[in-house]
């Protein structure tokens, strides 16, 4: 289990807009989109249905990718 699958709902929610505004902000590395992804794939496990920056895809890995894509369908 995740550290982010231990979360409640609601933190979940707002750790991923602290990580968006930061995105937005230009202070992040490739981790930190491969921890939005993880934040947006447990998300999406729980019914609730989070954005991916216009950029993500060109930081994030394909194995990520594939289980985000799984998810949306």
């Amino acid at each position: 289990m995740s550290f982010y699958e231990k979360l409640p709902s609601d933190f979940l929610i707002q750790f991923y807009y602290e990580v968006k505004k930061m995105i937005s902000k230009g202070s992040v590395s490739k981790n930190m989109y491969y921890e939005l992804g993880l934040i947006i794939a447990t998300a999406s496990r729980r019914g609730i249905l989070l954005d991916k920056p216009k950029d993500f895809e060109q930081h994030i890995v394909h194995e990520l990718l594939t289980e985000l894509s799984n998810f949306n369908k």
